[in-house]
């Protein structure tokens, strides 16, 4: 448990932070807000209203998840920036066939631009995350599609990128010690990077801070996941104050792209946002909470500036997302972190530019704030409530898994002792209980730092404890 002393001196310091945002507004070069349009669901309104609706909400960005030629053809002449997507199905065929990729941006991009204005492609979505295992096709897709652009002469205005989950993360806390996962940085991340600095692109990351709370809701002070009002937390290995869990998340990626010698490379934030609603399990899901993240976050990005770590750099974030769209799967937060619902109407009202920002009060929970530590950034779990542990996805396949337990009981120094012939947790001897075993103790010793039950599909995160005989989970160390 993280402790603060001089409590009066920290109240004034924290109540100063948002009147300085507030101040900066007026002044400052601001980031930029953008925001995305996906269209899983069979109620929303046409291409043509919902660039009107941007229009007059004054949104100039937008990021979509394919090339359907309605939406690019409604944008044309619109004045608002888009990003594009050539989904993950598509990333073999791309990385495969210079003439694929070719094809490709002459059909949806070149037909298009410049009067609709494409700045930006994203080859894939969280591709290391893809159960289809495509991370391979990645760089050589990114590779072909940028010659492409370069053979139509738009690669000066055109970027090619490719958004990552916080997954790709080995380690996230504390943010100065962030680094990539050991398995992704020689054959994915290092060339991705490198082909970044070559053409002048960025790294394109999602960001949720809604999972980590949800996951984590009783050591993580909700104040600092929304931007509210909060003592912030003290990074131990670079000194730096945090006051938001956004911007801790996003210095974790800057610190592990430094860490590989890639401190020029620069980030925009493709997807981050808080859902309106929430299954009874997702903590922290509801429209006031939603309305403070989104409507905070707005105003952290257009006061201008930075993360601690890189105060210089103003910050491009694109909300998740314009709708609620009824046709995702998953958990009804996924159907519910639109800012509109497909009526146009607003779920809830929050600014989206300088001067809404500067004419409504920073959301703050209609409340006396609570000068609420932070424990660990909310790593581990010290209560009985939130916990969480890490087992292994049966459904993985035996080589996935098997390869993932060698990982975890070496490099990843889980303490796998007790899964040794004789031992507490060797029965039942199943690869499925061993795997669990060792993620678990790796997810626990990485104080159950967001991305460390992954290892590439192999494992998931649960809220009960896993019962395998008479084997124990540790829920910490």
């Amino acid at each position: 448990m993280l402790c603060f002393s001089r409590k009066q001196s920290m109240e004034r310091f924290t109540i100063s932070f948002f009147l300085l945002i507030l101040s900066m507004l007026a002044t400052a070069d601001a980031g930029t807000i953008g925001i995305n349009y996906g269209r899983v669901a069979n109620n929303l309104p046409s291409a043509m209203k919902v660039v009107q609706l941007l229009k007059s909400q004054r949104l100039t960005r937008v990021k979509l998840y394919d090339t359907d030629p309605a939406v690019l053809k409604a944008f044309a002449g619109s004045g608002i920036d888009v990003v594009v997507a050539l989904p993950n199905e598509q990333l073999y065929a791309a990385a495969k066939r210079r003439s694929f990729a070719d094809t490709w941006v002459q059909k949806n991009i070149a037909a298009y631009h410049p009067d609709t204005q494409i700045h930006a492609i994203a080859v894939g979505n969280e591709v290391f995350v893809d159960p289809h295992n495509t991370t391979e096709f990645l760089v050589p897709a990114m590779r072909n599609v940028h010659a492409a652009l370069v053979k139509y002469n738009l690669d000066s205005a055109i970027k090619v990128s490719s958004p990552i989950a916080l997954s790709a993360l080995q380690s996230s806390y504390p943010s100065s010690a962030g680094s990539f996962k050991t398995e992704l940085v020689e054959p994915v991340i290092k060339p991705m990077l490198d082909f970044f600095r070559q053409t002048g692109s960025y790294l394109m990351v999602n960001a949720y801070p809604f999972f980590a709370y949800a996951a984590n809701s009783d050591v993580i002070s909700l104040d600092y996941a929304l931007f509210r009002n909060n003592p912030g937390v003290v990074d131990s290995g670079n000194g730096l104050r945090y006051f938001s869990l956004f911007e801790a998340q996003i210095d974790a990626v800057f610190a592990a792209m430094s860490a590989l010698k890639y401190d020029d490379i620069k980030m925009v934030v493709t997807e981050t946002g808080w859902p309106s609603k929430g299954d009874e399990n997702e903590t922290g899901a509801n429209e006031e909470n939603a309305a403070a993240y989104n409507g905070n976050l707005v105003r952290r990005v257009l006061a201008g500036g930075g993360t601690p770590l890189r105060p210089q750099e103003d910050l491009d974030v694109y909300l998740f997302a314009l709708f609620n769209e009824n046709k995702k799967p998953g958990p009804t937060s996924e159907r519910n972190y639109g800012l509109f619902y497909p009526n146009e109407q607003k779920v809830y009202d929050i600014p989206l530019t300088s001067e809404e920002a500067r004419q409504k009060v920073p959301v703050n929970g209609g409340k006396k704030n609570q000068m609420t530590p932070v424990n660990n950034g909310g790593s581990v779990s010290t209560s009985s409530s939130g916990q969480t542990w890490c087992v292994a996805n049966g459904k993985a396949g035996e080589q996935k898994l098997q390869a993932a337990l060698d990982y975890a009981c070496g490099e990843g120094g889980a303490d796998c002792h007790q899964i040794q012939p004789g031992s507490t947790c060797y029965d039942p001897n199943t690869l499925e209980a061993h795997a669990s075993f060792a993620f678990n103790s790796y997810y626990q010793k990485m104080r159950r730092g967001m991305g460390t039950c992954d290892f590439e599909g192999a494992a998931y995160v649960v809220t009960q404890p896993p019962k395998f005989g008479n084997c124990e989970f540790p829920t910490g160390y």
